[in-house]
C-alpha cells in the first residue's frame, strides 16, 4: 500500500472514530495530524517513506476525502473548460476548445465514489432504474453521469466548468482582446 492509501485510510478511521462530518476546515488539521504521526512512523521504518512535501501530501488526501479526488485539480484549474471520463483510465479535458488526454487514470471505485460525492449536494441519485443524472456542482459546473447498461462498458462522466467570459468590452479589454 503507497503512502497516500494509508493516510487516507488512517485519516477516513481518525474522522470515523471522532465522530465528524466531513468539511474541509476540519479536515486539513486532521490530515495534518496522521501526516505527522506518519512522518514520525517512518523514520523508524515502520512505514514507507513520503515521496511528496507534507503539504503535497494533505492536499491530495483532502481531495481524496472531501472533495473529488483526482478530478479536484482539473475543477480548481481556471484553464481547463470541460472535463469528460470514457473509463477510468481515459480522462480528458478541454483547454482553449482543445482536448487532451490526460495521465489520471481511476478505479473504478474511485470514479463511483467521485460520483458519488458530486451528487450529495444535489440530492440526485444514480442507479439501475435512473441509469443517467444531470446535477450542479457546489461551484455551478455542469454535471452529467450515464452508468452501464446505458453505456457498453464504464461510467461516462462529463463535467461542464464556467470559464471567465466577457459579458461587456471592458471585460474582452481586461480578458486581453
Amino acid at each position: 500500500m503507497d503512502a497516500a492509501t494509508i493516510i487516507e485510510s488512517e485519516s477516513r478511521e481518525l474522522i470515523r472514530r471522532r465522530g465528524l462530518d466531513v468539511h474541509a476546515d476540519q479536515l486539513e488539521p486532521l490530515i495534518r495530524e496522521v501526516v505527522t504521526d506518519y512522518d514520525r512512523r517512518s523514520s523508524s521504518g515502520e512505514v514507507p517513506v513520503l515521496r511528496d512535501d507534507d503539504d503535497s501530501m494533505v492536499a491530495e488526501v483532502a481531495a481524496r476525502i472531501g472533495g473529488f479526488g483526482p478530478l479536484q485539480e482539473m475543477l480548481d484549474d481556471p484553464s481547463i473548460e470541460e472535463i469528460w471520463l470514457n473509463s477510468p483510465s481515459q480522462v480528458f479535458v478541454a483547454r482553449n476548445g482543445r482536448s487532451e488526454l490526460t495521465t489520471v487514470v481511476l478505479s473504478d471505485d474511485e470514479v463511483r465514489g467521485i460520483v458519488e460525492r458530486m451528487l450529495v449536494s444535489s440530492g440526485r441519485r444514480l442507479d439501475m432504474s435512473t441509469p443517467f443524472v444531470d446535477a450542479l456542482l457546489p461551484d455551478g459546473s455542469r454535471l452529467h453521469v450515464v452508468i452501464p447498461s446505458v453505456t457498453r462498458a464504464h461510467w461516462a462522466i462529463n463535467i461542464r466548468k464556467f470559464v471567465a467570459k466577457a459579458h461587456d468590452l471592458q471585460g474582452l479589454v481586461a480578458l486581453g482582446s
